[in-house]
C-alpha cells in the first residue's frame, strides 16, 4: 500500500500518522507542495491521500498561488473516489474543493477543546470509536461550513470538527496527527499568530498541558490514522 502526505510547511506534516504508516508497512510519500515539483507518482494513483495543516489560510490564494491548484487537485480526488483525509487547513481546503467556503471563525480554537460526535459520527468508520466525544488539540482561526451533500460527524461550540463527503473522503479540524515536538514548536512561536496573541495564549500553561496530554492524544491519532489506512486498503481491494 502507498499513501501520499500533502504538506504545507515543515513543522506541520504527518506527525504520528507517519509512525502509523511505518507500523503498518505503508509507504508514505511526503510532498511539500508549496516548494513545487510533483510527488513520485500521480496523486490519483495512490491508495490514500492525506493533506495537512499550515499557518496559511484557505482564502489566501492571492498570496499562495498553490492554494487554488491544491483545491482543484482535491476536487479531482474526491470525484475519482480516492480515499482522502484532510486535517485542519487540509480539511478546509477539502471542504472548499467540495463547494464549501471556509472563513475566519468568530472564536479561534488554540489549545485543548471538547469535541462532541453527532449521531452520524457515532457510526462512522473513522470517528465512531471516539463517541460520544473527546478533548482534542486544536490550532485554527478559520472554519469550514458543511460542504453540500456532506455529513457532519463532530462539532465543538465554535466549529464543525469533522465531516464525511460520500464514502471515501473525510475532513477533521482537530490536529490528530500532531507530534509533541511540533505542538511545542507552534506554542513557542505563538506570537507569529495574531489570533493566539489576541486570545491571550499562555505558552507556559499550554506547553505544560501538551506534556501532560500528548501521549494519550497521540495514541488516539495513530488509531484514527490506522482506521483510515485500513479503510483505504479495503477500498483498493473493492
Amino acid at each position: 500500500m502507498r499513501a501520499l502526505a500533502i504538506v504545507h510547511q515543515n513543522d506541520a506534516g504527518p506527525g504520528v500518522f507517519a509512525e502509523e504508516c511505518r507500523e503498518r508497512g505503508v509507504q508514505l510519500d511526503e510532498w511539500l507542495l508549496p516548494d513545487g515539483g510533483r510527488p513520485p507518482v500521480e496523486p490519483a494513483d495512490y491508495d490514500a491521500v492525506m493533506t495537512f495543516g499550515g499557518a496559511m489560510h484557505p482564502d489566501q490564494n492571492s498570496r499562495y498561488a498553490w492554494i487554488n491548484e491544491e483545491k482543484k487537485l482535491l476536487g479531482d480526488l474526491i470525484e475519482q473516489g480516492v480515499p482522502l483525509l484532510g486535517v485542519c487547513l487540509g480539511s478546509q481546503l477539502v471542504a472548499d474543493a467540495a463547494g464549501s467556503r471556509s472563513a475566519r471563525a468568530a472564536n479561534p480554537e488554540i489549545g485543548w477543546f471538547d469535541v462532541e460526535l453527532t449521531t452520524e459520527g457515532a457510526t462512522d468508520p473513522l470517528l465512531g470509536a471516539l463517541a460520544p466525544g473527546f478533548t482534542g488539540f486544536q490550532w485554527h482561526s478559520y472554519h469550514s461550513p458543511l460542504p453540500p451533500g456532506a455529513v457532519a460527524l463532530a462539532q465543538s461550540p465554535s466549529a464543525l470538527q469533522a465531516y464525511r463527503i460520500g464514502e471515501r473522503c473525510w475532513g477533521i479540524q482537530f490536529h490528530a496527527e500532531v507530534s509533541q515536538s511540533d505542538a511545542i514548536a507552534w506554542t513557542e512561536r505563538f506570537e507569529e499568530d495574531p489570533s493566539a496573541v489576541a486570545m491571550g495564549l499562555d505558552p507556559v500553561a499550554l506547553t505544560q498541558q501538551i506534556g501532560e496530554r500528548i501521549e494519550a492524544w497521540n495514541e488516539l491519532g495513530r488509531a484514527l490514522c490506522g482506521r483510515f489506512l485500513a479503510f483505504s486498503a479495503s477500498a483498493a481491494r473493492a
